[in-house]
């Protein structure tokens, strides 16, 4: 009997190639999961599948097809699958005039049609068994509304609705599910954000931190990525067995006024 909660679990991460994905992945490949890495980025994908000892499967997220091939690799390789964790990303902060006419269209079949299709394809295998978890990467935009990100709020707020509905389908089958709701976190994509704002306001790094991203936040820093990773980590324990449907926000008290 192996003290490791995730011991044996079959795991897809998406966006896993870096952030919270990876962090995400490297929690759970310690805790004795076999992690499955979905990312486009395909040599950091295969490269953090062998070092964790698990399996790749590249592919582009916002294709139905690329969806369903992660799922039946996954079962291909495990037999099943136990946890999916939909963390894939994608973010523009350019104001509406200026997005390509395919922006808000990719930007929802990433962050809220793909979780739906990966959960719909991996539900069977979960029901069989009697025991799944799906947890969806929103942000504290499902939670609150920022200008200039009509596509990205709308796809985290899409995220609540499909969780809970989720919940209550999956509860009396042993699936649980979670919102998990992170304010800005440091990946790089963030920390090139940061970059940016610093050049255009004429402020150092940590002004563009404490004044600009966390102003709304009680504690004026970034959450680390290992931070998040835990909380994913927990409600995918047997501990969290009372616990689904819930959206936690990882906020630094952001939400909390």
């Amino acid at each position: 009997m192996s003290d490791k909660p995730l011991h044996g679990k079959v795991a897809i991460i998406t966006g896993a190639a870096s952030g919270i994905g990876l962090a995400i992945a490297e929690r759970f490949a310690a805790d004795g999961a076999r992690v499955v890495i979905g990312d486009a980025n395909a040599a950091a994908g295969a490269a953090i599948a062998q070092r964790l000892g698990g399996l790749f499967v590249p592919g582009d997220l916002s294709r139905r097809e690329s969806c369903l091939a992660l799922v039946d690799r996954t079962v291909e390789a495990f037999g099943t699958v136990h946890i999916l964790v939909n963390n894939a990303g994608f973010q523009s902060i350019n104001p509406i005039p200026d997005f390509p006419e395919d922006t808000w269209e990719r930007m929802i079949a990433v962050m809220l049609t793909a979780p739906f299709l990966l959960t719909r394809y991996a539900w069977p295998h979960m029901q069989r068994q009697r025991w799944g978890r799906i947890i969806n990467m929103g942000s504290v935009h499902s939670l609150r509304a920022s200008p200039f990100k009509a596509g990205y709020v709308s796809a985290k707020h899409g995220l609540v609705g499909l969780t809970r509905t989720i919940a209550r389908e999956g509860g009396p089958h042993g699936i649980l599910a979670h919102v998990v709701c992170p304010g800005y976190v440091r990946t790089p994509l963030v920390e090139n954000q940061i970059a940016d704002q610093a050049r255009t306001r004429g402020l150092r790094p940590d002004q563009v931190v404490e004044q600009v991203m966390t102003a709304p936040a009680a504690i004026k820093r970034l959450i680390e990525p290992a931070e998040v990773a835990e909380i994913v980590h927990f409600l995918c324990t047997d501990a969290a067995a009372a616990m689904t449907g819930t959206v936690i926000p990882i906020d630094l008290g952001w939400t909390a006024g």
